[in-house]
């Protein structure tokens, strides 16, 4: 829920149920400020990567979002609950040391996975999901899926006992399918059919592109079939890899769509609907990995992120619906309590670094060197800052 809005002149209207305005903060020497006052958000795509990286990236996520699902695709990739913990251990230390951040866990879905596994992981109290690639899809899916429905079918039996997600990177493998295709056809011959034969199984389609993918997350049960949402899915569209010459840090996995699928998205998450949630898929590379004769997909948005999807809701004229989205959809969905923590934006410019350097090389961030209009503070931050503005327009 939106909680405050300030600066604005009193005699404007807006639309907005749980707001608050106060015209007398308004300095005579700069223009009126807009904030929201949001629930913590949390991301229920990311990938946190694992040594260096791991230990790079991580405050990034952990400075904006209370919870994260975490994605189970390293070298080797997560296939058990004891490596899921092992992996969890490894990011809880590589946050500063007054973080709250708390990564929910995935099991790396294979053709051996056990259906023992899904008891353990469930056990646990650390594993919140199993994640399906399909072999070959994207990033470290080497060793993902072959035959779901041949190989897999008692471990998805037994995710329904223990009423645990399936994760899913909606994209065919075959060859032979264009690449702007593959999530339709996903959705034709893979998921419509598993939704039919388990439809009580909780099934989330993650980082849609397509009007394809809206209509049949729409057409699911509600509880049961979901979606999370990217930033660079509900901003750019597949000219966004081609202006001005390649531009290797637009790719991401699913590829970028036409426009008619990124305006069918947006419409989508701006509608107020509980089927879609925020999930980055920030995917970290070292620059040269981007920047090479056969450039890695995955787009590092951590840092901005919150910032575009405001800028999304911002230019739907659905701010009122943002809360739910990045707040309350996703703990909803998975049976979790909602975040107490509060995160401010402040509509306010500031410019997403050129680079980030580190010890082992240079990450490039999304929208690098670009100016952007909502700026998160957190916790103390968002309060301290509230105070110095306050003080600033007592003095104007």
């Amino acid at each position: 829920m939106i909680n405050s809005l300030v600066f604005p002149r009193p005699s404007e209207a807006f639309k907005f149920a749980s707001t608050r305005f106060d015209g007398s903060r308004k300095s005579k020497y700069s223009k009126p400020r807009m904030e929201l006052t949001l629930t913590q958000p949390d991301d229920w795509h990311l990938h946190l990567r694992d040594g260096d990286l791991l230990q790079a990236v991580a405050p990034h996520s952990a400075k904006h979002f209370g919870r994260a699902i975490i994605m189970p695709n390293l070298k080797p990739p997560i296939t058990t609950t004891a490596a899921a913990v092992a992996y969890r251990e490894s990011i809880l230390k590589a946050l500063p040391a007054d973080s709250n951040f708390t990564p929910l866990m995935t099991l790396y879905l294979t053709d051996t996975t056990s259906p023992n596994e899904i008891k353990l992981a469930r056990r646990s109290g650390v594993v919140f999901a199993v994640k399906l690639y399909p072999a070959g899809a994207t990033t470290n899916s080497q060793d993902g899926v072959t035959d779901l429905f041949g190989k897999c079918l008692p471990v998805l039996e037994e995710m329904v006992e223990e009423n645990m997600p399936l994760l899913v990177h909606g994209e065919v493998t075959d060859p032979d399918v264009d690449v702007f295709d593959r999530e339709k056809v996903f959705i034709d011959t893979v998921l419509q059919p598993l939704i039919q034969r388990l439809p009580r199984l909780k099934v989330v389609m993650e980082h849609i592109t397509t009007m394809d993918a809206v209509r049949f997350v729409e057409s699911g049960e509600e509880g049961f079939l979901a979606a999370t949402v990217t930033p660079q899915h509900l901003i750019l569209n597949r000219n966004a890899l081609f202006q001005g010459g390649l531009q290797p840090h637009n790719y991401c996995l699913p590829v970028l769509k036409r426009e008619t699928h990124r305006q069918a998205i947006v419409s989508a998450v701006t509608s107020g609907s509980k089927r879609f949630f925020l999930g980055t898929d920030s995917a970290p590379h070292e620059k040269q990995r981007k920047e090479c004769s056969c450039g890695c997909a995955g787009i590092f948005n951590a840092p901005v992120a919150i910032s575009l999807y405001a800028k999304v809701f911002e230019e739907a004229g659905a701010l009122d619906k943002l809360e739910a989205f990045t707040s309350f959809n996703g703990p909803d969905f998975y049976g979790l309590p909602r975040n107490t923590s509060k995160i401010k934006l402040t509509k306010a410019s500031w410019k997403v670094p050129d680079s980030l350097s580190f010890s082992f090389g240079n990450i490039i961030p999304m929208f690098a060197g670009e100016t952007l209009e909502w700026q998160p503070c957190v916790g103390e931050k968002a309060e301290m800052l509230n105070e110095v503005q306050e003080v600033g327009a007592n003095k104007g």
